[in-house]
C-alpha cells in the first residue's frame, strides 16, 4: 500500500470505517461521515467562508447500535458543530438516568457532520447499559436520544485511537496551499481529515479519507483551493477510528500576495554559452498570480525594430507569485556579430517587455 496518501478536495462520499467485531455490522448498514458540500469541493464549515450559515447548537444523534463485548461497548452517533467549537462524550449506565462519561473529544466548529465513535470499557458481564452521545458548544449542551445494550462473553478488542501530527503547509501561493501531517492508525481502520480556517477556531475541512490500518506514521497530504491572498490560516490533521478521535497541533500558515493578478514582472539577465553562431538567453518572470506565456526577442538592430526582428517560440508558466528562471536557445547567428535581445511576457493582465540587453557573437 502506498505511505502517501494523496488527498484531493473532492467530494465528501461514504467512507467505511470500523474495528475489530464492529466494521462488519456497522459498515453495511450506516454511512459514517455525512458533509455538506459547497461548489469548489471542499467541505465548507467556516461562518466566514459562508455567508449564509448561522451558528447555533451542534445537532446530535445517537445511533441506536453498539457492538458489545465481556466489558466493554463500542458506541457511536454523529455529530454536526453548526459553526462552534464542540466537545462530545457518552453518558452510560445501569439506569435511563446514566451517571457516568466517557473523556470529552473535539470535533470542531464546522458545519460538516462527523462520526463520533467511542469505546467504554470497565463494563459488568452480561449487564444490560442505557448510554447517550451529548455535544456542547459555546451556545449550549444537547443530549442525544438513549438506547441500551447489554455485555455478552465475547472476548474484549484491544486497540487505541490514532497517532497524529500536524507539519507545516508546503506548495503556498495566492489561493492554495498543501496541508501536511503524519498519522500512525494503531493498527485499526482510520478516518483522517484536515481542518482549517482564519482563526484558530479553523470551520472548513477536506475530503475525509481512509488512512488504513497500519502500525506506522505515514505522511499525509491534502491540496486546499478558494483561498484568499495575503490571508493568514490555522489548519490541523485529525483522525478518528473506534477508540476515539484524535486532533493534531493547530499550526499557520499565510497565503501569497498580490491581493489581486496583475500584469507579469520580467527581468532580461543575460546571454550565455555564446558561440560565434548560437547563444542561450536568459530572463526571469513573475507571472504575478496569473497563467503567463513569454519569448524572447532579439536582433542586430539596437532598437529590436519589425524589420530585422526575430523572436523565439512562445513558451507557458504557470499562475504562481514568484519569480522563475527561463532561457531559451537560440541558432543560426551571424559569427562576430552583436546582437540585441529582451523577454517579453503577456497575460491577461497585460504585455510587459523587459530591458534590452546585448552579447556578441564570436570569431
Amino acid at each position: 500500500m502506498d505511505k502517501n496518501f494523496i488527498i484531493t478536495l473532492s467530494i465528501v462520499g461514504l467512507l467505511v470505517l470500523g474495528g475489530i467485531g464492529y466494521a462488519v455490522w456497522y459498515a453495511s448498514n450506516n454511512p459514517q461521515i455525512i458533509a455538506q458540500q459547497n461548489q469548489d469541493n471542499t467541505t465548507n464549515t467556516n461562518n466566514t467562508n459562508n455567508n449564509t450559515a448561522q451558528s447555533g447548537l451542534p445537532v446530535v444523534k445517537t445511533d441506536s447500535r453498539s457492538a458489545t463485548y465481556i466489558s466493554t461497548v463500542v458506541v457511536n452517533g454523529t455529530i454536526n458543530p453548526n459553526g462552534a467549537t464542540t466537545t462530545y462524550w457518552y453518558e452510560y449506565g445501569q439506569t435511563s438516568d446514566l451517571g457516568t462519561k466517557t473523556s470529552n473529544y473535539l470535533v470542531g466548529s464546522g458545519y460538516a457532520t462527523i462520526y463520533t465513535p467511542a469505546y467504554i470499557t470497565d463494563l459488568k458481564t452480561n449487564t444490560d447499559y442505557y448510554y447517550r452521545l451529548s455535544a456542547k458548544n459555546i451556545f449550549g449542551t444537547v443530549n442525544g436520544t438513549t438506547y441500551s445494550f447489554k455485555t455478552n462473553t465475547t472476548p474484549n478488542p484491544t486497540g487505541i485511537a490514532p497517532t497524529t501530527s500536524t507539519n507545516s503547509a508546503t506548495d503556498i501561493e495566492r489561493t492554495t496551499a498543501k496541508l501536511n501531517g503524519n498519522i500512525n492508525p494503531n493498527g485499526l481502520e482510520t478516518t483522517l481529515w484536515f481542518e482549517y480556517g482564519f482563526t484558530s477556531e479553523l470551520g472548513s475541512v477536506t475530503a475525509f479519507q481512509s488512512a488504513g490500518s497500519g502500525n506506522s506514521s505515514v505522511p499525509v497530504v491534502a491540496a486546499i483551493l478558494n483561498l484568499q491572498p495575503l490571508t493568514k490560516y490555522y489548519f490541523r490533521l485529525n483522525a478518528n477510528n473506534q477508540f476515539g478521535t484524535t486532533n493534531g497541533q493547530v499550526l499557520s500558515f499565510t497565503t501569497k500576495g498580490p491581493l489581486a493578478p496583475a500584469a507579469p514582472i520580467i527581468n532580461t539577465t543575460s546571454a550565455t554559452a555564446v558561440t560565434n553562431s548560437s547563444a542561450k538567453l536568459n530572463a526571469n518572470i513573475n507571472p504575478n498570480g496569473a497563467a503567463t506565456t513569454y519569448w524572447f526577442e532579439y536582433s542586430t538592430d539596437s532598437l529590436l525594430g519589425n524589420t530585422l526582428l526575430a523572436s523565439t517560440a512562445e513558451e507557458v508558466i504557470s499562475s504562481g507569485t514568484s519569480a522563475v528562471n527561463v532561457s531559451k536557445n537560440i541558432i543560426s547567428l551571424s559569427k562576430d556579430t552583436k546582437y540585441w535581445f529582451r523577454i517579453v511576457a503577456k497575460n491577461q493582465y497585460g504585455t510587459v517587455r523587459g530591458e534590452i540587453k546585448s552579447f556578441t557573437t564570436k570569431k
